[in-house]
């Protein structure tokens, strides 16, 4: 008989380990039917959709905070690199400015809103 646990006629047994045949764990474990799915793939805060309750809460947490930094960051073009210690780039300098002119521009106005002022 061949040397090691496999009774195979075929082949070198060496060749047929048994963590060859066998799947990780994590392979074959299924995603939480909450995560699962494709990324934005609809509106998240849909009153039609069939989740619990505590899940959609959840998500309009996500939500919320998603929204509250992408304000933080929509604030100052040039704060992420000043907060990681780094010297804004330039096109962060240039959209500064811009913002910059856009608030003067607003202001001078009046309201600051787009169409006619009724």
């Amino acid at each position: 008989m061949s040397s090691g646990s496999m009774m195979s006629n075929v082949g070198n047994s060496q060749v047929y380990e048994a963590g060859d045949q066998r799947t990780s764990k994590g392979s074959t474990d299924a995603p939480a039917a909450f995560e699962a799915g494709q990324r934005n793939a609809h509106d998240q805060l849909d009153s039609k959709d069939e989740r619990t309750l505590g899940n959609k809460l959840a998500q309009a947490e996500k939500v919320g905070q998603d929204e509250k930094q992408r304000a933080k960051t929509t604030v100052d073009p040039t704060g992420p690199a000043k907060a990681h210690g780094n010297e804004p780039s330039r096109g962060a300098q240039i959209d500064a400015e811009l913002q910059a002119e856009d608030e003067q521009t607003f202001k001078q106005k009046g309201k600051g809103s787009f169409g006619p002022n009724v």
